[in-house]
C-alpha cells in the first residue's frame, strides 16, 4: 500500500468532516460545515463525485429500487494503490451490481480525510450515504447495503462503468508561472571621445 499507516480492519465509526479548511495563516482544520467568512480555502472531501451522482440520479435504465437507493445512499469506495483487499472489495461491488464511485488514498491529506470520514485508516472502506464501514467484510458490507435498500441480486445495466478514480482530497491545479518580460536592450553608451593634447600643453 502507498501509505504505511493504512491498514485493513473492520469497524464502524461516525462521519465527522466533510470539508478541509485552510486558514490564511496556514493552519488546517476539518469540519462538517464550511466557514462563511470567505477568507479560508475550503476543499470538499469524501463527497460523491458529480459523475457518480449523475449516473445514480439520471440513468433511467436503473431499476426503480436501485435508483432510489443510489440517490439516498450513494456508495463511495476508498482504496489505496497495490492493495489486494481493495481489489477484492471492488470486485465484490461489481459482482453485486452496485453503482459506486472510488476515492484513492494517495497523500497525507487523503489519509487524514479518510480518518475523519470513517474513523480509521483502513482500506478498503465504504461510505453508504453517511454510514461508514471500515475494512472489507462480506457480512458487514452486505448488512449495511441491505439496510440502505440495495437489491441483493444484480440489477445494474451491463453498459454501466464506474466513474474515474479520483483522490479523496481534491488538489487545486497549479497556476502557471507568469511569463518573464524581456528587458528592452538599451544601446551601449560609448565613453566620451578624448582628443589628443595640443602640442606643448602641460599634462597633469
Amino acid at each position: 500500500m502507498a501509505l504505511a499507516a493504512l491498514a485493513c480492519s473492520c469497524a464502524v465509526g461516525p462521519v465527522m468532516a466533510q470539508y478541509k479548511v485552510v486558514q490564511p495563516d496556514g493552519s488546517t482544520t476539518y469540519t462538517d460545515r464550511p466557514p462563511s467568512d470567505g477568507t479560508a480555502k475550503v476543499t470538499p472531501i469524501g463527497q460523491t463525485s458529480g459523475a457518480a451522482a449523475a449516473v445514480a440520479q439520471g440513468d433511467s435504465s436503473f431499476p426503480r429500487d436501485l435508483r432510489l437507493a443510489a440517490q439516498r445512499y450513494p456508495i463511495t469506495l476508498y482504496t489505496a494503490p497495490d492493495c489486494a483487499p481493495c481489489d477484492t472489495g471492488r470486485q465484490w461491488l461489481l459482482q453485486r451490481g452496485l453503482p459506486y464511485s472510488e476515492k484513492r488514498i494517495l497523500t497525507q491529506d487523503d489519509e487524514q480525510a479518510l480518518l475523519r470520514l470513517v474513523g480509521g485508516r483502513s482500506v478498503p472502506s465504504l461510505t453508504v450515504g453517511a454510514q461508514p464501514v471500515r475494512g472489507f467484510s462480506d457480512s458487514d458490507w452486505l448488512a449495511t447495503l441491505d439496510a440502505a435498500g440495495y437489491p441483493r441480486d444484480s440489477r445494474l445495466p451491463r453498459s454501466w462503468q464506474p466513474p474515474a478514480v479520483t483522490p479523496l482530497v481534491a488538489t487545486a491545479p497549479r497556476q502557471p508561472l507568469p511569463a518573464q518580460r524581456a528587458e528592452p536592450q538599451r544601446p551601449a553608451i560609448a565613453p566620451p571621445a578624448t582628443s589628443p593634447p595640443a602640442p606643448g600643453a602641460i599634462q597633469f
